[in-house]
């Protein structure tokens, strides 16, 4: 879709996948606020959990039972990331959330798994116009990612799968198979 001048908000562009400003002063507020939360979970001491999950579910658009994310966490919303149930992030976690990343139940997310809804044009003429989209991450149940993972934009990942150390996500992933490499290719399916 063609950037426009319409009446929706840059917010409800960016949330519905369209060309948006992202300088827009709403969405600089929402950054900026992000960041002090993150600074403010960064601040809790560790094993206080009940801090960190009273902060997670006002913070996140879904924050599942027993989640846990070893700091230093990073994102660029916060509530639009949806956490499932027992989910775990390991250190230096990268969630670019313009759009909606939802993560199933017992999602395991080895150190430095980054995960960027965030793109820009093709043409260089519309991209140095400043504006940009988002296409949500979608993670099924189940699912690890070994570190060093990259997951596109717009990328669906299959429940029960495992997706190999320093993958690059660049497609989508069925459920039940080992995935590894850049870019990304199944390498067999797990059998139960």
């Amino acid at each position: 879709m063609a950037y426009s001048s319409d009446e929706r908000t840059e917010l409800q562009k960016m949330i519905a996948g369209d060309l948006y400003d992202p300088l827009d002063p709403e969405l600089v507020e929402k950054r900026t606020l992000a960041r002090q939360i993150m600074e403010d979970l960064a601040r809790i001491p560790y094993g206080n959990l009940s801090e960190k999950r009273a902060i997670y579910r006002v913070f996140f658009g879904e924050a599942g039972e027993d989640l846990f994310i070893e700091p230093p966490f990073y994102c660029d919303y916060g509530f639009n990331i949806f956490w499932g149930r027992k989910s775990y992030a390991n250190f230096n976690c990268v969630f670019l959330d313009c759009a909606p990343i939802h993560i199933g139940d017992r999602v395991f997310m080895a150190p430095s798994v980054h995960r960027y809804t965030a793109t820009h044009p093709i043409d260089h003429n519309e991209r140095n116009s400043g504006v940009e989209m988002a296409h949500p991450i979608t993670i099924g149940d189940d699912v690890w990612i070994g570190g060093g993972t990259i997951v596109n934009p717009g990328i669906t990942i299959g429940s029960r799968s495992v997706i190999g150390s320093g993958s690059v996500v660049t497609h989508d992933i069925p459920d039940d198979v080992v995935a590894v490499g850049n870019p990304v290719r199944v390498i067999r399916r797990i059998r139960d």
